[in-house]
């Protein structure tokens, strides 16, 4: 795969399927984002599949792609500090090119959003969700890490029912004031 492919993957985000981004091939989109695109990627080192995440910078004037990179940088380095069965796992960073990618555990099964019915679920139900969140968030928390972005889209369900929170991209360490969200602004869902 040639020099001039790489320089293209963020211009051609869609068609990269089957070539390598640096040591992972990529097999097949798994999800996208407003900031990312996620795919299912094999591991050529660790002989391994793993979701490799890719920021979107091709869709970004300057100033806000540098703004996305340092982003995508805290997300690598917040989830790196949270060792928690409930958390993600980040297992390598790195960039191709100018092309800021994460590489996570791949986790097989689908987000608490695609999961949920268009009706109200029982209690008993919601608990075995909060719960596995809850403690995650308090793991989190502890370290003076806060998501920020909760939702049903960032909770990952597993096969096996284990409860995974995902993108922590709008993370905010230190428990501090979050410079790149401005001072009169509130970021977070």
């Amino acid at each position: 795969y040639g020099r001039n492919k790489i320089e293209n993957y963020g211009k051609h985000m869609t068609d990269i399927i089957g070539q390598d981004f640096g040591r992972y091939r990529i097999a097949e989109k798994a999800g996208e984002g407003g900031m990312a695109i996620v795919y299912k990627a094999y591991d050529k080192r660790l002989e391994n599949y793993v979701a490799l995440k890719i920021i979107r910078i091709d869709r970004l004037t300057p100033e806000m792609a540098k703004k996305s990179v340092v982003r995508f940088e805290r997300e690598a380095k917040s989830l790196a500090q949270l060792g928690h069965p409930n958390i993600v796992k980040v297992l390598d960073y790195g960039d191709v090119q100018g092309n800021p990618y994460i590489v996570m555990e791949y986790l097989p099964g689908g987000t608490l959003k695609e999961r949920l019915p268009n009706r109200p679920i029982s209690w008993r139900d919601a608990i075995k969700f909060l719960m596995p969140i809850a403690e995650a968030l308090e793991f989190a928390h502890q370290r003076g890490i806060i998501h920020r972005d909760i939702k049903p889209a960032n909770i990952w369900i597993e096969p096996t029912g284990r409860v995974k929170i995902l993108d922590f991209g709008l993370a905010v360490a230190g428990g501090g004031v979050d410079r790149l969200s401005g001072r009169n602004s509130v970021v977070g869902t």
